[in-house]
């Protein structure tokens, strides 16, 4: 053991590069913790991917509206299964017996920011017969 320690004490007294300024480890942390929490507040790992804006028609006809975050780390293709999610959840809630998509699209809005997915449809929902 005292020989290890002899020879790490020799290493770092030739070799000065390995030595290190207690008060540098100091200012490395703040630089990184600086980072993480830039990177934490531009991606916001739990905020929801996807913004729902819904609207309601007669005939119990929803339209739903998707816009995906600007910023985003996985979930690019998750817009159809967020769509038919939230059409069962207004199904349930207002008691139907399901839905139907009447017309469902893709696409991308590219502004300077970069490009932002997006998806557009309208569901009917339905009662059983009885």
């Amino acid at each position: 053991m005292k020989k290890i320690a002899l020879s790490l004490l020799l290493a770092t007294s030739l070799h000065p590069a390995w030595a290190v300024d207690e008060s540098q480890i100091g200012d490395n942390i703040l630089r990184w913790s600086g980072y993480a929490a830039v990177v934490s507040v531009v991606l916001d790992a739990f905020a929801p991917n996807w913004e729902i804006r819904e609207a309601r028609y007669p005939g119990n006809h929803y339209q739903l509206l998707l816009q995906m975050k600007r910023t985003y780390s996985g979930g690019a293709g998750e817009a159809r299964v967020v769509f038919h999610r939230r059409a069962k959840e207004l199904m349930m809630a207002g008691g139907f017996d399901g839905y139907e998509v009447v017309e469902y699209a893709e696409g991308m809005d590219s502004s300077v920011l970069g490009a932002q997915r997006n998806a557009a449809g309208v569901v009917r929902l339905t009662r059983g017969s009885r």
